[in-house]
């Protein structure tokens, strides 16, 4: 009886795999990284990734890898034009841990080519370390990110450790495909599996999941609004711009627009937009004048601010103004 148990089990999970990589290869985005398994640009891809929607992703992706086209080229790079090409993106630390794990493997001479080896780079966890070992080096290693777990949970009907979690999608991996499987369960989180109304209907492994979609309510996250205003001052061909202290917990030496308490008689308001960090969304208004003589800056010109590490939402305003393309 214990024998029979233990082949229905796996045959299960054969077929689990079998339809999750049957529907991801008919299925799946169309997403720049995947074009090939090249070890830096998927790497790039998973750093870019991390707390950030693919749709944001994509824009800077291929203008990221046209101005660093390989590993050599970011490692030679100074960290100031590693910052303004990734500009926007946000969570700026991701973009020094990148450049110095670039200088890392350069140093070394070579990629690192498991997960253990690559986490011992700047910024890659296990699940970076675990999602590039898996698709540019074949390890059969699986991953855990906010989508998988969710797939997991649904499958399972249980509420798991973090360990367990990890343990389960390692039972469920295909070790033939490692790169597409682990790919494949992110996608079914992404497109099919979803936190509210998922598509159980055209779900390709229904048939193994437990709940169909009945999980507890996720927790509403709590957001905090805040006013803020900054000085647009234009002179000629150059604008005034401030610049972060390097000591600064957010976005160290990274240049902004300076912030003004209050507009007064000479500001004429130019824009009001809405921009989010994190738990906090903003309405911004811009004020169009002379900005105090107690705030230290620099006239910057125009043809400079793209090669300058901006703030998004420096570069957000900017761009809305038309002072930037």
């Amino acid at each position: 009886m214990m024998r029979e148990c233990r082949c229905d089990s796996e045959m299960s999970l054969r077929l689990f795999g079998r339809r999750l990589l049957l529907w991801y290869d008919a299925n799946k985005r169309d997403l720049p990284w995947r074009k090939n398994r090249d070890p830096y640009p998927v790497w790039l891809s998973e750093i870019m990734l991390q707390q950030t929607r693919v749709a944001a992703v994509v824009k800077y992706y291929a203008r990221f890898l046209k101005r660093f086209p390989t590993v050599q080229a970011l490692a030679m790079a100074r960290v100031s034009s590693v910052l303004a090409a990734w500009s926007g993106l946000g969570y700026y630390r991701r973009a020094r841990a990148l450049h110095q794990a670039a200088k890392t493997i350069v140093k070394d001479g070579a990629f690192p080519s498991t997960a253990k080896r690559l986490q011992t780079l700047p910024g890659v966890g296990r699940y970076t370390a675990a999602a590039i070992a898996s698709i540019a080096f074949g390890e059969p290693i699986a991953v855990v990110d906010g989508n998988v777990e969710r797939v997991l949970g649904r499958v399972t009907g249980k509420n798991r450790s973090q360990e367990e979690l990890w343990q389960s999608a390692q039972t469920l991996l295909s070790r033939q495909r490692p790169g597409d499987f682990n790919q494949a369960m992110m996608e079914l989180g992404a497109t099919i599996c979803l936190p509210r109304q998922p598509k159980c209907r055209v779900c390709p492994v229904s048939k193994h999941c437990t709940t169909r979609g009945e999980l507890s309510h996720p927790k509403v996250e709590i957001r905090h609004k805040r006013e803020i205003c900054y000085g647009l001052n234009l002179c000629e061909d150059s604008v005034f711009l401030v610049r972060r202290a390097r000591s600064s917990s957010l976005m160290p030496g990274m240049w902004e627009l300076p912030e003004i308490l209050e507009p007064n008689a000479s500001h004429q308001t130019t824009l009001t937009l809405k921009h989010s960090i994190t738990i906090t969304d903003y309405t911004v208004r811009v004020a169009r004048g002379p900005v105090p003589d107690s705030i230290s800056g620099q006239w910057v010109r125009r043809s400079r601010l793209a090669a300058l590490p901006l703030t998004g939402l420096a570069r957000k305003i900017l761009q809305a103004t038309q002072v930037i393309q």
